[in-house]
């Protein structure tokens, strides 16, 4: 399975978590996703690739920003 990691910006509770969570689900090819406010990471999992684009774009529809690491 492949994994894509993120460092995001703005995540402070749990709430944010979610926000983030319900919008990166929709990302075609995501299986599985771990996000913490605390660490302000986020890793995406899917069996193929993931689309980047596709998944920092719903982290900014969520209100929030990422950058690939």
């Amino acid at each position: 399975m492949a994994a894509n990691e993120y460092k995001v910006t703005g995540m402070t509770c749990g709430h944010c978590e979610m926000s983030i969570r319900e919008e990166v689900s929709e990302v075609a090819g995501v299986e599985s996703i771990d996000v913490s406010a605390q660490t302000g990471k986020l890793v995406v999992s899917g069996a193929g690739q993931i689309d980047d684009a596709a998944v920092l774009a719903a982290v900014e529809e969520a209100g929030y920003s990422a950058v690939r690491i």
